[in-house]
């Protein structure tokens, strides 16, 4: 079928899967795996800890930066043409891509929302906004629409009895967002879980308060998964592993050393040309101990797309779209 980020963005899901249980390390594979990836500006992935901690060394993974992606979508139409080897997407966006025909796999959640580690829709100190039900008809920034925070906006303001589309969503890049708030071109900014560094940034030079955060409307959830093909699963299956079983291991690793994961990530964002005097805003990965994921993680939002009409009723369940370790399922 014919893929475009259109139907990326629209359509909705099929099975995906989680890469779960992380059991014993596989034996790697005599040749090595290469994992193109697209970076998110201002933070970093598990899967770029665990590389940068050494962890994958000696497994048959070598993981390959080639270049940034505005948000989920873009990560996912990236991993349907074949430019990369994974993606990166808030649930629903994920959910989307796969109902729209793409047979990817949850490889593992990318991140978590919980009492630590939210998105937060910040305002100017002297805004009148003071509750979700002021934020009709005013204008939000996001980092990219079809994803994690335009579905946030969407189910605040089904919270309080109005429309989904009641409020106006602009894209404005990471690190653009305070700049476009303190001008005034925006009401509200929506600043990510994963965009926790020019949060704290925003916060730390005052002036804003923040009017609601993503947890207070969808509870402690995973906020998004990194989403791997399930051809490339089933020809690399030791790699595969392997990936899941490192990554997650690194993202415990965080929670014990955050202060050293902090100096890590400083060092990345210099490497990239990035300010990694940012670093120390990082709140964390907000994950479960070895990334694990609930039924809830994926049902919330099934059950919100067939709520809204995107989503056939009873077509998919969480069970379609979390992939166990050992399993092997085709379509």
């Amino acid at each position: 079928m014919s893929i475009t980020r259109r139907s990326l963005l629209l359509r909705a899901p099929l099975a995906a899967g989680i890469l779960a249980g992380l059991p014993s390390i596989a034996v790697a594979q005599a040749a090595s795996v290469k994992i193109r990836y697209l970076a998110s500006r201002g933070s970093i992935s598990p899967h770029e800890l665990a590389d940068a901690l050494g962890y994958f060394k000696g497994l048959g993974i070598e993981l390959e930066n080639v270049g940034y992606a505005a948000g989920g979508p873009e990560s996912l139409f990236a991993l349907a043409s074949g430019s990369v080897d994974l993606g990166s997407a808030a649930t629903p966006a994920v959910i989307n891509s796969i109902a729209g025909g793409n047979d990817f796999v949850a490889a593992y959640p990318s991140n978590g929302i919980n009492k630590d580690v939210k998105s937060v829709f910040y305002v100017l100190e002297d805004s009148p906004i003071k509750s979700i039900a002021d934020i009709a008809g005013k204008t939000i920034s996001v980092n990219t629409l079809g994803a994690h925070l335009d579905y946030t906006v969407r189910e605040a303001l089904h919270s309080v009895g109005l429309p989904p589309d009641a409020a106006k969503l602009v894209v404005v890049p990471g690190p653009q967002l305070e700049q476009t708030l303190r001008s005034r071109q925006v009401d509200i900014a929506g600043l990510g879980y994963w965009q926790a560094t020019f949060a704290g940034q925003l916060v730390s030079n005052g002036g804003v308060r923040g009017v609601f955060n993503d947890t207070d409307v969808l509870g402690e959830i995973a906020g998004g998964f990194v989403v791997l093909r399930r051809d490339f699963i089933t020809a690399n299956p030791d790699a595969a592993r392997n990936f899941v079983e490192q990554s997650a291991r690194a993202s415990d690793w965080s929670r014990q050393n955050p202060d050293e994961t902090r100096k890590l990530l400083a060092d990345i964002l210099n490497r990239r040309g990035e300010n990694g005097e940012l670093a120390r805003y990082w709140t964390g990965f907000g994950l479960r101990e070895k990334a694990a994921v609930t039924d809830r993680d994926v049902e919330f939002w099934v059950n919100i797309l067939e709520r809204d009409g995107r989503l056939p009723k009873g077509k998919l369940k969480a069970s379609d779209i979390l992939y166990r370790l050992g399993e092997t399922k085709t379509n």
